[in-house]
């Protein structure tokens, strides 16, 4: 574990988790990313400016991040376009079987002790588990 950084994980965590509270005080909504992408792809009236907004503000976040720091994390990914591009379509059919994504359930649902949150976070895991297992020690 070379790249181990517990202070920034410890701090990112905690914005994480002020963003989930702000988004919930403030506007009375779960900080789930598919559910908010998706809502602003379905054009849904009213909600698309806060909807762009979030948006907006994840990518300055990351703009943000590269000025302050001099550049990007370095992010390898050894999978093919195919693979990604499939990868990406099973993830977007899981957020919709599953009622939602890892940002709402795993971190804003966990938070409310939803018991159906918990089981889908359970499920998420479990399943990216069995799946990391079986891509590196059996193919």
């Amino acid at each position: 574990m070379e790249d181990f950084t517990p202070v920034s994980g410890l701090i990112g965590g905690l914005l994480i988790g002020l963003a989930t509270a702000l988004m919930m005080l403030l506007n009375g909504r779960i900080a789930g990313i598919s559910g908010i992408v998706g809502g602003l792809l379905a054009r849904n009236g009213s909600e698309v400016g806060w909807r762009a907004v979030f948006v907006v503000g994840l990518l300055l976040g990351a703009f943000i991040y590269m000025l302050v720091t001099g550049g990007a994390l370095p992010v390898r990914v050894e999978a093919s376009l195919p693979i990604m591009v499939v990868a990406g379509l099973l993830v977007g059919f899981g957020t919709r079987l599953g009622s939602g994504c890892t940002s709402g359930h795993g971190v804003s649902g966990i938070a409310r002790f939803s018991k159906r949150s918990i089981a889908a976070t359970l499920v998420f895991m479990g399943v990216a588990i069995i799946t990391v297992f079986l891509i590196g020690h059996m193919l």
